[in-house]
Order: C-alpha cells, then sequence, then structure tokens
C-alpha cells in the first residue's frame, strides 16, 4: 500500500545504545544510555524511552485526528496516553518489545471513550506500523 508521504525527518546515532542521537535539522538531540536492566549504568535515554514517547503522543494525535471528523467524541485537553514499552530476549533469537497505552478521557463515558481509542488504533501510523509484529494492549482507564 502507497503512503503520500507529506513529512520526513532524519536522525543519526552514534555509539549504539551508549552514545548520541541527533536530527538532521539539530532540533533534538539525546545522550543515549543503556538501562541498568540491560547491563548498563542507566544514565541517557534509550531507545525505548523514545518509542514510548513517540507512539504516546502519535496516538493522542490519532485520537484528536478521530475526534475532528465528528463522529467520536472530543478529545478533553486533560487528555493523556501513557505507553509502556518493554523488551526482552525473544524466545527464537534476537530481542522484542511489547506496548502497553493507558488511555485517560477524563469526562468522556467509558463506551465513547473506548469507541474513539478503537478508531485512533486504526488511524495511528505507529499503531499501523506495529500491528502484527508487536503485542499492543489498549486500556482505557
Amino acid at each position: 500500500m502507497a503512503t503520500k508521504i507529506l513529512y520526513s525527518t532524519s536522525s543519526t546515532a552514534t555509539g549504539g545504545r551508549d552514545g548520541r542521537a541527533r536530527t538532521a535539522d539539530g532540533s533534538f538531540e539525546v545522550t543515549l544510555g543503556t538501562p541498568k536492566e540491560l547491563g548498563g549504568n542507566g544514565q541517557g535515554n534509550n531507545p525505548e524511552q523514545l518509542f514510548a514517547s513517540g507512539y504516546a503522543a502519535c496516538f493522542l494525535g490519532a485520537m484528536k485526528f478521530a475526534a475532528s471528523q465528528g463522529q467520536h467524541a472530543k478529545v478533553p485537553a486533560d487528555a493523556t496516553v501513557t505507553a509502556t514499552v518493554g523488551i526482552g530476549p525473544r524466545a527464537d533469537k534476537g530481542f522484542g518489545l511489547a506496548v502497553a497505552l493507558e488511555i485517560s478521557l477524563p469526562g468522556v463515558d467509558r463506551a465513547a471513550a473506548e469507541a474513539l481509542v478503537a478508531e485512533a488504533d486504526t488511524i495511528c501510523p505507529y499503531s499501523h506500523a506495529v500491528r502484527g509484529n508487536i503485542e499492543v494492549k489498549l486500556s482505557v482507564a
């Protein structure tokens, strides 16, 4: 399926999990560090934190887009999406990820919130990218 690209960005990493990453335009730069649980010193940010932040922000944006189409509840200003990303060894080879998205939509009744979340899951490009590859659990708080 072809995608009409409207925006593109790039980031370059050096040093792997214990290095640095910087966007081409210089607007974002981060020191990377392996988590203690994976044998590092825990100093700096890691790819899982960056992925969790991106997925949470994107999913909230997808909910706002879905709501703007007029068929779902409005997303309240204090809505939140918390993405928890886990990493660990796979049974076959290498490492795998698991994601849990916890969505809070204060003042929106549960059925309407669940419908909005389900629609956002069909819109969010992160959800599209991981579907069938990473276990993702969605929950409405």
